[in-house]
């Protein structure tokens, strides 16, 4: 996996936390840098260390399925590209206006859960793993910082738009995974 790949999976991953960022950055009468900090450390965090979770969980079973693990990458990006559009289009969450501990976490795990499952495709690609799960740590963690301010500053207005180019990102990048193994393209 290159780099452009890394940094486009790493965006699409990162949409679920910049969504809730928005909103909590809608949430926040005051907006302190401390709001910024936090929800930059907690989704990027999550981020970063989910993937590792998945990567090493996949290590263990990868040798048994080596001849299917395209089609795994392939439907598991699918699977939470898909849901990241639908969710585009459901019901608009609502979020408080707590920084606080559980608050945090909660929202951490919610949005990192399809970085487990992309952790889990990343001991099939034999991708770096701790390369990758700090590019992606990073990069959430910058677009949380900022969806705290665009969401304090401008409103939800984008949110779904986000979720659906994340979505969309997520999809393309499985398939070219597809596409590469089985030698339609690349």
């Amino acid at each position: 996996m290159g780099t452009l790949e890394l940094f486009l999976l790493a965006i699409g991953l990162s949409m679920d936390a910049f969504a809730v960022s928005i909103c909590k950055g809608l949430s926040v009468r005051e907006l302190k840098p401390r709001h910024a900090l936090l929800a930059g450390l907690y989704f990027g965090g999550f981020q970063a260390l989910m993937p590792v979770i998945g990567y090493f969980a996949g290590r263990s079973f990868a040798h048994l399925i080596e001849n299917i693990d395209h089609w795994i990458v392939f439907f598991l990006l699918l699977l939470i590209g898909g849901n990241m559009i639908k969710e585009a289009f459901g019901e608009e969450e609502t979020v408080n206006d707590s920084f606080g501990f559980k608050t945090m976490l909660l929202l951490a795990i919610a949005t990192s859960i399809d970085a487990l499952a992309v952790g889990v495709s990343f001991a099939f690609l034999k991708v770096n793993i701790l390369y990758a799960a700090t590019f992606i740590g990073i990069t959430t963690f910058v677009c949380s910082a900022f969806g705290i301010k665009i969401g304090n500053v401008f409103g939800s207005k984008h949110k779904a738009k986000a979720e659906i180019a994340g979505g969309i990102i997520l999809i393309f990048i499985g398939t070219k995974v597809l596409l590469e193994h089985l030698h339609i393209f690349g």
